[in-house]
């Protein structure tokens, strides 16, 4: 199982010097990935709760975010062979034809190193002020992959949709991976389940206990081969909202990858025999570069990837 980390970005870590910091050390000490996520406001009284707590508010630190693109554009200038995903950008959000301009440059800009995770998004707030009706928008994702695979294919391109036409055009530049990055897709119901089986290249699911993956995974890999594709082919990549404790965290109702480093590794391995092929870790909570990269390396010691991955060295000329 690969292991990826999601790449400074929010909070005290929106900041040129800690996206350059941890996307050069991320690659310098055997990472496979680095992820970033796609986050507008933090509204004051939501409307639609973080989680299953009614007017919860984001986590610490998501109030600022930079741009996710700008971000991988950024970060695929200082590195070379570490790979670059999106988990997730809200894909309704996106005019689909520049969407998919912006993610062949960025595939370009990085000599084909993208991988692209797609969802929904959830929050009422967000969808207003980005000026997008919060409904169809299984509709509206699946017109977004339509657009994506016509653009990324060869000239001349043509498209039409319910909201959407593209006449017959050349439209470039054209990805560096043919036909195109692969695409994940965020899903947690039966119809986005079978969406993912039956257009992506991988489940992309976040915030899901640990139990529920594999069940969820064989429903995919079912539906895929009911409809004469490979379930071979498609990856299952996880995202796990990690919160360290110095303390093990007690109760059947402990929330998955949270509690100490040793019940996190747990978790980790559980993710692993439920057949994932790449894990991204995502800590919780608004650290500093220096204590996120520590955090992070003893999480990867923890699951015997200190081979693979050895400890980053300690940056002392980054924020912190």
């Amino acid at each position: 199982m690969r292991l990826g980390v999601s790449l400074a970005q929010v909070g005290r870590l929106a900041d040129p010097a800690s996206v350059r910091s941890a996307a050069v050390a991320a690659e310098q000490v055997g990472y496979s990935s680095i992820w970033v996520h796609d986050r507008l406001l933090a509204p004051v009284e939501p409307r639609t709760p973080s989680g299953d707590v009614p007017g919860a508010g984001l986590p610490p630190g998501c109030a600022d975010g930079l741009d996710p693109v700008a971000v991988l554009t950024y970060a695929a200038a200082v590195t070379s062979r570490v790979r670059l995903g999106t988990s997730v950008l809200v894909a309704p959000w996106y005019r689909p034809a520049m969407l998919a301009r912006s993610l062949a440059s960025l595939d370009v800009l990085s000599e084909g190193r993208l991988t692209v995770g797609l969802g929904l998004g959830w929050s009422l707030d967000e969808y207003e002020a980005v000026g997008v009706p919060q409904r169809e928008l299984g509709r509206r994702l699946e017109e977004a992959l339509d657009v994506l695979g016509a653009v990324w294919r060869p000239d001349p391109v043509a498209c039409e949709g319910r909201t959407l036409r593209t006449a017959p055009a050349s439209m470039g530049p054209k990805p560096v991976q043919v036909p195109g990055p692969p695409v994940l897709l965020a899903a947690y119901t039966r119809e986005g389940l079978d969406r993912v089986a039956r257009r992506a290249d991988g489940w992309n699911p976040a915030g899901l206990p640990v139990a529920m993956l594999a069940p969820m995974w064989a429903t995919v890999r079912d539906l895929a081969a009911g409809h004469g594709r490979d379930p071979d082919a498609l990856e299952l990549v996880v995202r796990a909202n990690v919160a360290l404790t110095d303390r093990p965290v007690d109760g059947a109702d402990r929330p998955s990858y949270h509690g100490t480093v040793d019940q996190v590794a747990a978790d980790i391995e559980s993710t692993r025999q439920a057949g994932a092929h790449e894990m991204i870790l995502g800590l919780t909570g608004d650290h500093c570069l220096n204590e996120a990269l520590e955090l992070y390396a003893r999480v990867a010691e923890a699951v015997e990837a200190a081979e693979e991955i050895p400890a980053p060295p300690v940056l002392t000329d980054t924020p912190g």
